[in-house]
């Protein structure tokens, strides 16, 4: 009898040690987009940049197997295949019992570059889960698996809405004294610059002359 408990002590204990519980398959084809921008083929780069790193093989393999099933008009390849690639990085995939409740978080980024490297979108898809303790149910999976079918969705639509022409360009500082448009900022002068040959308690007529951009009108300063 004792050697049935150390057994049973020993295998939980084991399970314990595997990582989070497995998902459950996860997918959201979109029949208008067979492939994300038009393409034909993508190469698939899934990197784990957890802190604990357990049940890393599960987990990369359920991500890869949803964006497949999402996506089955695309051939794809692993890193390095093929210069179009789609890139993410989960960052958490855990699920721990808090407080009477399984707490469920899946985070990752996406990104999607092009075969000249330029970056033609990036995301995120952090989700998190919590669901009670019922009894009798698999309470830790169900809750794990919701938060990962909701990161896979967003995932996949943020994918399929990515154009062909898309492309994330670098943000460029405005040169000073330039508007965005192109056009030349008005010069605005300073309290001491305020001088001119008019003041806002003058009696006479404030009408500046015809033409004069009023943009630049001097006032005096009160």
């Amino acid at each position: 009898m004792r050697s049935l408990v150390i057994v049973a002590l020993m295998s939980l204990a084991a399970a314990a040690g595997c990582g989070p519980a497995t998902v459950r398959p996860a997918a959201f084809p979109d029949p208008e987009v067979a492939c994300p921008a038009g393409r034909l083929e993508w190469s698939l780069e899934i990197r784990d940049q957890r802190a604990t790193r357990e049940g890393s093989e599960r987990m990369i393999a359920a991500i890869r197997e949803g964006l497949q099933k999402s996506f089955p008009g695309c051939r794809w390849g692993v890193a390095g295949t093929s210069g179009e690639t789609i890139a993410i990085e989960v960052h958490r995939f855990a699920v721990a019992y808090d407080g009477g409740a399984w707490e469920a978080a899946v985070e990752w980024s996406v990104s999607a570059r092009d075969a000249s490297g330029h970056r033609l979108t990036e995301f995120e898809a952090n989700e998190e889960v919590s669901r009670p303790n019922y009894q009798g149910s698999d309470n830790e999976k169900a809750a794990i698996s919701e938060a990962f079918r909701k990161a896979i969705e967003r995932t996949a639509k943020g994918l399929a809405g990515m154009s062909a022409g898309s492309r994330i360009r670098p943000r460029e500082r405005t040169p000073p004294g330039l508007l965005a448009g192109g056009g030349r900022r008005a010069s605005i002068p300073q309290c001491s610059e305020l001088k001119g040959p008019m003041s806002l308690r003058s009696t006479g007529d404030a009408s500046p002359p015809r033409g004069t951009d009023l943009a630049v009108w001097p006032v005096e300063d009160l």
